[in-house]
């Protein structure tokens, strides 16, 4: 097994080198557009990575990420994520390694709340149903049962679970289209928060039967995993729509697939999933009360200037032999 050192200071100028790792985002050429003389390369794919990671200083990575590329990484000391989520690090053994890690998080802030409220407009409007009847060529008659019909958004009440930047940015934009918020948060003393009500995650149970909308903008954790189960589900009002844009596994999938089938609730909005790509074969396809996007919700045309700007002020901190990095993780 290969070891590292526990020195956690990074070299200076042409000395440190960069490797960045993702499939699609073009985070090299817009890091070379800085114009700095810090060496970088990019991979694109995992036999990349594996090949070329013992060259880097510094890593930046979320989705190619295996943990078994500790072993090839004699010379990392800055593992710099490009999403928020970092639970696929394992942080124990980067702390014995001396290895520091750092997420992305509030890279995606305004992206994700508008991709949730875009989800929130969709469901409540039909757009999803109205662009299945377009691409069947059906002009869809007005509706009787008001029980089926569009909504408007006006007084409805959304949850949501998690009020960290996103969920914050998220309820402003609620709070525009005179929607009552509540939301949960871990910690209520952390400061003010744009939302009617904050209660801690304790009282989600009470609080699921008032939501028209249960927006999940919350980490993946021990006490967040498969948060949103069959009884959470069987607590939401029959009328009421489930947004996940937290992590796949904050919902029991199983549960939500029978709760929609069945109609004990009225439709989802999901970004993503357990598994990913969702499998072709994937039931959640076919469900018309179902909206799916494919964890795009935080894609912006800035992400990758986003991402930078935190890279640079990590490696000039550690550069400059200070210990607290931003979005510190480890």
């Amino acid at each position: 097994m290969m070891t590292t050192t526990t020195d956690q200071t990074l070299p200076t100028g042409n000395r440190l080198t960069v490797c960045f790792a993702h499939v699609a985002y073009q985070l090299a050429s817009r890091f070379a557009a800085r114009q700095n003389d810090i060496r970088h390369f990019q991979v694109w794919t995992l036999d990349e990575l594996v090949n070329r990671l013992p060259e880097a200083d510094v890593l930046v990575v979320s989705g190619l990420w295996r943990n078994f590329l500790l072993d090839h990484a004699p010379r990392l000391r800055l593992i710099q994520s490009i999403g928020a989520g970092v639970d696929q690090f394992p942080h124990d053994e980067l702390r014995a390694r001396g290895i520091r890690l750092a997420s992305a998080r509030g890279v995606n802030r305004n992206a994700v709340a508008e991709h949730a409220m875009a989800m929130v407009l969709a469901l409540a409007r039909h757009l999803h149903t109205g662009r299945d009847n377009q691409r069947a060529h059906r002009w869809r008659g007005m509706i009787s049962d008001l029980n089926q019909r569009e909504d408007e958004l006006g007084g409805k009440t959304m949850l949501i679970v998690g009020m960290g930047g996103i969920g914050a940015r998220l309820a402003q934009l609620a709070k525009a289209f005179d929607m009552r918020v509540l939301a949960t948060k871990r910690n209520l003393a952390s400061g003010p928060a744009p939302a009617d009500a904050l209660f801690p995650p304790d009282q989600l149970p009470a609080l699921l039967p008032q939501a028209d909308f249960v927006v999940l903008t919350c980490p993946l954790t021990p006490e967040t995993e498969l948060l949103i189960n069959a009884e959470a589900l069987a607590a939401m009002k029959p009328s009421a729509y489930l947004i996940n844009m937290a992590r796949g596994r904050v919902v029991d999938e199983p549960a939500l697939l029978a709760a929609l089938r069945e109609g004990r609730i009225a439709g989802a909005g999901l970004d993503i999933f357990w598994d990913e790509p969702l499998p072709a074969d994937s039931p959640f396809w076919d469900l018309e009360q179902a909206l799916i996007t494919p964890h795009t919700a935080g894609e912006t045309r800035r992400y990758e200037e986003n991402v930078i700007d935190i890279l640079l002020e990590n490696v000039a901190r550690l550069q400059r032999g200070e210990t607290v990095l931003h979005n510190q993780i480890v």
